[in-house]
């Protein structure tokens, strides 16, 4: 029995994979892509913002800019 990935471990695999940068927006179709199918568009970029703020925390990905908030992956 295989577990579902969580929305971090969708967003850090996209992110590895995709590198480049990363906005709410971006987020948001990595994980609709993933099947995430939130209830309207603000909820599911809320959800992605959120998600982009713990990888953050964990030191997955920096933030490069904060007008508009993107994300890069750590150490590129």
């Amino acid at each position: 029995m295989s577990s579902a990935q969580t929305h971090a471990e969708i967003l850090s695999e996209a992110i590895q994979t995709l590198h480049g940068a990363w906005d709410a927006e971006r987020a948001l179709a990595a994980l609709f892509g993933a099947g995430y199918r939130p209830a309207d568009v603000a909820i599911g970029k809320k959800r992605a913002r959120q998600v982009l703020r713990d990888l953050a925390d964990a030191g997955a990905i920096v933030k490069v800019s904060e007008r508009p908030v993107e994300y890069r992956r750590a150490g590129s």
